[in-house]
């Protein structure tokens, strides 16, 4: 029998902005090995069809598998609402998904009020509507699709006066609103997080997943036995398809034994 245990934890998304999930993974869990999968350019999910996004995941998970990898995070938000069902029936091998963080947001608000900032592939689907409906229905929810963000994160445009500017028409009128939480719904997004406390200051918290993710992460190792328990540093490679430069300017920090790799998968 072959020991998977110092096989790599699989990463995919739709662009860098999982990089945001990989971070509190390798944090958590620095002894693993990881293989990240960037799909660049079919980015951003959120405005694709259901097949689309089930057919690109589907893709996705297949590479990852062909690279040994013992686990699948699924770093997208719009990825594990539209597609990570059919994952789970066709793959046998674990997975670990993500989606907004309302619960959290539900049991912290105190005006009952919480604004979530999605793509609108993840707003629309059928996942996240039966998780809304499990929050206190006393709750209000003020959505706002994200259009636009993620293109510019992915051009490399995070400090961008576009960017900015759309943040600001997005997170604006929510002051009015009476809204205390913001809870990011993109994997893409808490790399905006210093900009939006500028506009908000300390009058909402802002909310996102990836810690939960990593600790989900090591759990489900545990409960598989596939923890990697070597002393060996830990290996990190990274696949994109497109803007190769936005990739490895937010993955700055970790240059040992980090490998970017541009491919056409």
């Amino acid at each position: 029998m072959v020991n998977q245990q110092n096989f790599p934890i699989g990463i995919f998304d739709s662009g860098v902005g999982g990089t945001s999930i990989w971070k509190e993974i390798h944090t958590l869990l620095p002894n693993e090995n990881t293989i990240y999968l960037s799909d660049s350019k079919n980015a951003p999910y959120g405005e694709k069809s259901e097949q689309a996004i089930i057919d690109l995941s589907i893709k996705n998970t297949s590479f990852l598998l062909k690279q040994d990898c013992k686990l699948i995070v699924v770093a997208c938000n719009t990825a594990t609402t539209n597609a990570i069902k059919i994952l789970r029936q066709k793959f046998d091998i674990p997975f670990i998904g993500i989606e907004p963080a309302i619960k959290p947001a539900a049991l912290k608000t105190k005006t009952n009020t919480i604004g979530i900032l999605a793509t609108q592939g993840t707003l629309n689907s059928a996942l996240f509507e039966k998780t809304a409906n499990t929050i206190d229905q006393k709750i209000i929810r003020k959505e706002i699709i994200g259009n636009g963000l993620v293109n510019l994160i992915e051009d490399g445009k995070l400090y961008s006066s576009e960017m900015t500017a759309l943040l600001k028409s997005y997170i604006t009128p929510l002051l009015e609103e009476n809204v205390d939480c913001l809870v990011l719904g993109c994997t893409h997004y808490p790399y905006l997080i210093p900009q939006i406390r500028e506009i908000v200051g300390h009058k909402i918290q802002i909310i996102d997943s990836g810690e939960a993710v990593a600790k989900q992460t090591k759990a489900i190792l545990a409960k598989f036995k596939l923890q990697n328990n070597s002393t060996l540093k830990s290996k990190h490679e990274f696949y994109i398809n497109k803007n190769k430069a936005t990739l490895e300017m937010l993955v700055q920090s970790e240059k040992e034994n980090v490998r970017f790799i541009e491919t056409d998968f």
